[in-house]
């Protein structure tokens, strides 16, 4: 799910007529000053991160004056919010909290259900899983009748909302749906909705994510890599969800895990299969190495897009060692695999001479793919060890022969020890 920033939920939730506070998203600290000082008033400074729990680590702060907000954003901006780089925040006016709410929409894609469901607490602030069930009203929405406003009403008076804020609330939650709808959700929801001591209802915080399918709808979400991350995509991210993006043949999935390299025992890893590629993360973990990125070429990729996952692979600086690591009996046809690895290695390796490479490729058309591999590495300046599917449990013996690679390729070039 590609997951949208507070202040871009917001700005849809305005859209679909659900009150949000007076503010504007900064980048500086003057930017900050200046929105501060146009709207007047107390405001509250709120770091722009994929993170809940913001405000207990120190990402969400008051200020009285313009003057403060500029303090405060200097002091968010550029912070790390649960190892998260703060780059904007978002300046909004204080509100005077009388009460707060949460609405929620979920899909729950359950055998039984398969459908949107809507849920309404009075136990507002805090994640809904710790709320106990009687305080939660919920429905799940036919998709054919839809979701009315009397839907919305029924809701609060199931927990008894009180009448002055009915309206307020059954508009919030009718909001949040029709955003949920017409931006092809998977999940959004607006935590805490917030009732001021003199009765107005405001979004006080809110999240979204789009489901990856229906990015390529909403151009204007500016969404860059159209799946599920903990973190924004680094440039290698966006680079590798191009190959993704051009061409449905399979799988590429590439992550970057280090955005700098800095020290040894980085490898770039090339799995096929999600599950069985984890095996060899762990075996490089056991011996001391790590992965610089995690990537996963699977579901019968063309030879092309193996390739250019490769390159993306390689292309990192600082990386020792590149494994192919296929932990598994794969149905795919893997000389396509073979074909791709190749082509790239034939690039690389003449630049990096000795280089330590480890492939394990099994499954079917195994035979044929150990052959190409052979056939077309057995000249290149490399330290390349190929395996087939008599070693696809090894995973600590072929995490060690990496390991051995990379000391005698350091060895070579007189790299010392950390």
């Amino acid at each position: 799910m590609a997951r949208l920033y507070e202040y871009q939920g917001k700005q849809l939730l305005k859209a679909s007529k659900v009150p949000i506070p007076q503010g504007e998203v900064a980048t500086t600290p003057q930017e900050a000053k200046k929105i501060a000082e146009k709207i007047g008033k107390p405001v509250v400074i709120k770091s722009q991160v994929w993170a809940g729990g913001r405000g207990k680590a120190g990402g969400i702060k008051f200020a009285e004056h313009a003057i403060d907000a500029e303090i405060v954003a200097n002091e968010i901006l550029g912070s790390e919010i649960k190892k998260l780089r703060v780059e904007k925040v978002l300046v909004e006016e204080k509100l005077d909290i009388d009460r707060e709410y949460y609405i929620g929409v979920i899909v729950d894609s359950s055998r039984e259900v398969r459908a949107p469901v809507v849920m309404f607490s009075t136990e507002g602030g805090m994640d809904i899983e710790s709320v106990p069930s009687e305080k939660i009203a919920t429905m799940t929405v036919d998709v054919l009748r839809g979701f009315r406003v009397y839907d919305a009403l029924n809701l609060a008076l199931k927990l008894k909302v009180p009448t002055a804020f009915l309206p307020g609330v059954a508009q919030a939650i009718s909001g949040l749906f029709k955003t949920f709808k017409e931006y092809n959700c998977r999940t959004a929801e607006i935590n805490p909705l917030i009732i001021t001591k003199d009765g107005k209802v405001f979004a006080g915080d809110c999240r979204m994510a789009i489901d990856d399918s229906s990015v390529y709808r909403h151009p204007e979400l500016g969404i860059e890599v159209a799946r599920e991350a903990a973190t924004p995509p680094t440039e290698l991210d966006k680079i590798a969800w191009r190959i993704e993006e051009g061409d449905l043949r399979g799988t590429c999935y590439i992550a970057q895990m280090v955005t700098e390299i800095k020290g040894l025992n980085y490898v770039g890893y090339h799995g096929m299969g999600g599950g069985g590629a984890i095996l060899g993360v762990d075996g490089l973990n056991r011996v001391g190495l790590k992965i610089s990125n995690y990537a996963d070429t699977s579901g019968n990729p063309t030879a092309a897009k193996v390739y250019r996952a490769a390159k993306v692979i390689f292309s990192q600086p600082g990386i020792e060692g590149y494994m192919l690591g296929g932990f598994m009996y794969a149905n795919q046809e893997q000389w396509h695999h073979a074909h791709g690895v190749v082509k790239a290695l034939r690039e690389e390796l003449p630049k990096r001479p000795g280089f330590p490479c480890v492939l394990l490729i099994c499954g079917n058309k195994e035979k044929e793919a150990l052959e190409i591999l052979r056939e077309g590495t057995k000249d290149l300046p490399g330290r390349i060890e190929i395996y087939g599917g008599d070693k696809v449990y090894e995973t600590q013996f072929l995490a060690e022969r990496m390991k051995a690679l990379i000391l005698e390729y350091r060895k070579e070039r007189g790299v010392k020890e950390e």
